[in-house]
């Protein structure tokens, strides 16, 4: 019975975070140039920054909230050393990378809820981030050695981290006021990170 409580939960959570953040990623999606024909090294390299820019106080805040479960692993599923790697193997230094600005409006990381919202949106990233990593391969030769290392985070085990993910959240005892804060939480992300790309001038 315990197993059929889960499964229940974590479907009622993910239709609700898909239905909750559609229009918001479709909206972002079209707005990226990774397939852009005027996508070059040098638009690539302010995109990387524009993620760290992101990535780096949000990842911040989540270490600080103090309101990751104690049973989730959040150290394993932070991106912002690898966006800093990719920098400077794209040619910053590291105090260019300290210097970079800094995105100042984040989403609450007020509850458990709200922090797995915020991580669902960065998790989702990653495993949209494969075909990403083919079209930047393919354009402009560049992998995990020489600044694409972001969009390949996870390597082969892409699919599987995403599962175990979903998987977790189907440990929560999500009633319908949590899986509501996990939406919020998520949509604030897509917002807040919108909001900032345009702030640095990477989006179409």
């Amino acid at each position: 019975m315990q197993s059929n409580d889960r499964s229940v939960g974590v479907s009622l959570l993910l239709q609700d975070l898909r239905a909750g953040t559609a229009q918001l990623h479709v909206a972002l999606e079209k707005r990226l140039p990774f397939f852009s024909p005027a996508l070059d090294h040098a638009h690539y390299q302010r995109l990387v920054q524009a993620y760290y820019g992101f990535y780096q106080p949000l990842e911040q805040r989540l270490r600080d909230s103090g309101q990751t479960p104690d049973d989730f692993d959040l150290a394993v599923r932070l991106k912002t050393p690898t966006l800093r790697s990719d920098l400077l193997a794209l040619g910053l230094s590291d105090r260019a990378v300290d210097q970079l600005p800094l995105c100042d409006t984040l989403p609450a990381i007020l509850s458990a809820p709200a922090c797995l919202g915020v991580l669902y949106v960065l998790e989702g990233a990653t495993l949209g981030g494969q075909i990403l990593r083919r079209e930047i391969a393919a354009r402009l030769n560049l992998d995990a050695a020489n600044g694409g290392a972001f969009l390949d985070i996870y390597g082969a085990a892409t699919g599987r981290r995403w599962r175990d993910f979903t998987d977790y959240l189907a440990t929560r005892p999500f009633d319908a006021s949590s899986r509501q804060a996990v939406v919020d939480a998520a949509q604030q992300t897509f917002a807040c990170f919108e909001r900032w790309l345009d702030r640095t001038e990477v989006l179409l």
